[in-house]
């Protein structure tokens, strides 16, 4: 037996030792057995005793304690990873045997941390290849768990030899020949699978990221290998660092393709059964063939954000015990002193944006959308969102965009996208086809990777409608559903959405509603929960400002940016306040009960049209707000201050956009009737108090007309709204004197010119004002249903003397169901 071994020893060729990697092998035992942390106990004692379970198979070393231990083998480690790879988990495999009772055939393998150095993606090169390096990225696109064949046990067909352990190299090798001296079979061998050794094997692809591409590039993206317990650890859309060696393997998918590369292989068969030479196409010319490609083979990954967002850490949940304790105790107090500062919510606006001036309230509802509302789940499973979407439309140069990139730049887990430029799939989900193995994989779109972050959308107008809809599902049921080329899927997209858009043509037409002001759809409008309108208003003081803050910012800018708090410090607190989930108290409850009944009566009541109908999802809304305002004063509960403040911002973004001027021009009728009474009463004709015909020949019948055609037949929203708030405080004072007294429209005209006789200066502007009065009080009757005509006294329809003057001058009440807003 022992010369059969021998001569099949040497028939395969003399096993060569490496003595380098047998002496790292040695040295990197004695590390494991010997290395002690400061308590003076071994330090990798407790990890080799819990690779004794099952699923455990990899142990996680320190390059930091390498270094302590011996520089030497650290070095050679680094420099000759590939090489002395298989060496370390060998010896990991006997330091576990030592110290736990494990199963004789599994494997083991070292997982190294902690490099100091860190290499982009642009710099691996062939000069890198097999040393120890760390890479970051970001993942874009993940491959199924497959298994893979580590080492093959295969059986000789010809004669039934078994040849064991035979090492793959990156593509199925089969051995070279069979080990028994008398067979000379070179081909035919069958691989037994029970005998031979797999391990769970995975591909990612991961891409630089934004922040180190140069300029003018295009971002490279390389395939990273994950092996053993690494599997399943990175999700498209993290940023990770991986830590491994960079290899080189054959381009299977070069050569599938069909054309030249077809060719490379280099014996074809003939039906004679002799081999012939093929055609080499290039090669005889000297043109090396291209059919390798780098790839990373990663031993451990990390991820680069877990301390934003709370969610990367996917072991275990995070609480803010848990969070507290990752900080430094200057990190701590700094967390502790903000959660203290009575004027939070202002610094926080201000430390964030501190180039843009004024639009106090985007910056606040940006803010709480940062902060985040607290997702919940019902006893159906119903998942109802925490995530918070602001919609910002306005005029050029309002600072739109700014903030967009503003909060891409601070959040760690944000993706900006502009309208135009992106499609349904690529802000959603692509299926696409994998070159190698050509089945179906699943890339990650903009939604995807901004999981448990913002996703800012910038041109949100410009998008094409097909592509609009492809984000209902993402915006309120937080998922993203997919049935294409037999891939059925449903992925999550827990993201924030922070969209710009500009008005129809250009500029915000204040006389127009909202909707008509922007081009999105009913269902899109209604799943944000914040409408910010900026109007490009010329107001002096402003633009002064404006212009300081801007030429400030040009001429000096480091002094002129002035924040209370870094956007460090802003960090490590959004992550602390995240982790508390707030409750709302009873008192909240009603409050928000009637604030929402409220809405919902101002709405139905057509007193003002509102921008967008007042739905379900507003209140749900203003509970998200409220749990905001709560997480971010690091409360347990939901008082009714943070209510009042949600209600407010919500308030104006619905208020702030339905207030045109209000155009008496398209009172049609109303107009004429005005006119007839302004004709009657030039003529003299009228019962129009004294004082208003006017002398006769001082004004000419033309210069009056002029003038009323000249007088706005326009107000604000605002001055309507005083007016007719005054007139209903008026009648309401009335009626509570005495239940019978209803003044005529004559007597409350009267009444009102009365009021503001000290602002009237001229005859013309008494007309002007009279004609005014009198169309706010027909607007008041026929559009908004404010007041009432009461055109017959009586209960019966007798027709008495006094009727035809009551239809010229009716009485006048207040619609008993019409509520005096703040």
């Amino acid at each position: 037996m022992d010369v059969g071994d021998a001569a099949a020893a040497g028939a395969a060729g003399q096993q060569l030792k490496d003595e380098l990697a047998e002496k790292c092998q040695k040295l990197f035992q004695d590390f494991l057995e010997e290395f002690q942390n400061s308590d003076g106990e071994v330090k990798y004692l407790h990890d080799a005793e819990e690779l004794i379970r099952p699923e455990r198979n990899t142990l996680a070393v320190s390059f930091v304690d390498l270094e302590l231990y011996n520089q030497q083998l650290a070095t050679t480690i680094q420099e000759e990873f590939y090489r002395v790879y298989p060496h370390l988990c060998r010896a990991v495999r006997n330091f576990a045997r030592d110290h736990g009772n494990i199963p004789q055939n599994k494997e083991f393998y070292v997982a190294i941390q902690d490099l100091p150095a860190r290499h982009k993606i642009r710099e691996l090169t062939s000069a890198r290849i097999g040393t120890l390096l760390r890479i970051s990225g970001q993942v874009v696109r993940t491959h199924p768990v497959h298994p893979e064949l580590v080492s093959g046990t295969f059986m000789c067909l010809d004669c039934q030899t078994v040849v064991k352990d035979v090492e793959q190299q990156f593509k199925y090798t089969q051995p070279n020949i069979c080990r028994n001296p008398v067979c000379a079979n070179r081909r035919r061998f069958m691989l037994d699978t029970n005998k031979s050794r797999f391990v769970d094997f995975q591909k990612v692809r991961i891409q630089e990221t934004q922040a180190e591409l140069p300029r003018g590039s295009i971002p490279r993206s390389v395939e990273v290998i994950l092996r053993a317990e690494t599997v399943e650890s990175a999700q498209a859309g993290d940023r990770c660092d991986f830590t491994g060696m960079l290899i080189v393997v054959p381009d299977v998918s070069q050569l599938t393709t069909p054309g030249i590369r077809a060719e490379t292989g280099s014996r074809v068969s003939s039906a004679a059964g002799y081999e012939t030479e093929g055609v080499r196409g290039l090669r005889a010319l000297g043109v090396r063939d291209l059919s390798y490609r780098l790839a990373f083979l990663a031993c451990s990954l990390a991820q680069t954000n877990p301390r934003f967002g709370g969610k990367e850490l996917r072991e275990e949940e995070q609480t803010a015990e848990s969070i507290k304790n990752q900080m430094t105790v200057q990190e701590w107090e700094k967390v502790f002193e903000m959660s203290q500062d009575k004027n939070l919510y202002h610094n926080l606006c201000t430390s964030l944006f501190p180039t843009i001036y004024g639009n106090d309230e985007v910056k606040r509802g940006v803010l709480l959308m940062l902060f985040g509302g607290v997702p919940k789940t019902t006893m159906e499973r119903t998942s109802l969102r925490g995530d918070i979407n602001v919609c910002i439309v306005g005029d050029p140069s309002t600072a739109k965009s700014q903030f967009l990139k503003h909060v891409e730049e601070f959040s760690p887990r944000a993706v900006y996208t502009s309208g135009k430029a992106s499609t349904a799939a690529g802000l959603t989900a692509a299926v696409v086809r994998d070159e190698e193995s050509h089945e179906f994989v699943i890339e990650a779109g903009a939604l995807m990777l901004a999981d448990n972050g913002v996703c800012c959308i910038d041109e949100f107008d410009k998008m094409d409608t097909r592509d609009q809809v492809a984000i209902h599902e993402a915006m309120e049921q937080q998922t993203i559903s997919i049935t294409k080329a037999g891939v059925k899927a449903t992925l999550n997209a827990r993201t924030s959405i922070l969209a710009a858009a500009n008005p129809v043509g250009g500029r915000y037409d204040r006389s127009k509603s909202l909707k008509q002001n922007v081009n999105l759809t009913a269902p899109i409008m209604s799943r944000f929960d914040l409408f910010f309108i900026l109007v490009d208003e010329c107001n002096e003081v402003t633009d002064y400002a404006i212009a300081r803050r801007i030429v400030d910012l040009h001429s000096r800018i480091q002094d002129s940016v002035d924040r209370i708090y870094s956007l460090d410090d802003i960090r490590r607190y959004l992550l602390f306040a995240r982790q508390f989930k707030p409750k709302i108290s009873k008192e909240s409850e009603d409050f928000i009960v009637e604030q929402y009944r409220r809405l919902r009566q101002r709405d139905g009541s057509g007193v003002t049209k509102s921008a967008w109908r007042i739905t379900v999802r507003q209140l749900e809304s203003m509970i998200r707000l409220s749990e905001s305002m709560a997480r971010m004063h690091c409360c347990d509960e939901v008082q009714p201050k943070h209510v009042k403040e949600a209600f407010r911002l919500l308030n104006k973004s619905i208020i702030r956009v339905e207030t045109p001027d209000v155009n008496f021009d398209q009172d049609d009728e109303g107009v004429e009737e005005m006119e007839q009474e302004v004709q009657e009463g030039i003529n003299g004709h009228s019962d129009i108090p004294n004082g208003i015909n006017g002398v006769d020949g001082v004004h000419s019948e033309d210069s009056i007309k002029e003038d009323i055609a000249k007088s706005a037949l326009r107000l604000s929203f605002v001055e309507y709204r005083k007016i007719s708030n005054l007139l209903v405080i008026h009648l309401r004072k009335l009626e509570e004197e005495d239940d019978d007294a209803s003044p005529k429209k004559s007597e409350l005209v009267n009444w009102y010119l009365k009021e503001i006789e000290s602002e009237i200066e001229s005859e013309e502007q008494l007309i002007n004002k009279k004609r005014l009065i009198e169309k706010v009080i027909y607007r008041l009757i026929h559009y908004d249903h404010i007041l009432i005509e009461l055109k017959q006294t009586g209960l019966k329809s007798r027709k008495g003397e006094g009727d035809e003057v009551l239809e010229q001058d009716p009485y006048l009440v207040v619609n008993p169901n019409y509520t005096l807003e703040d």
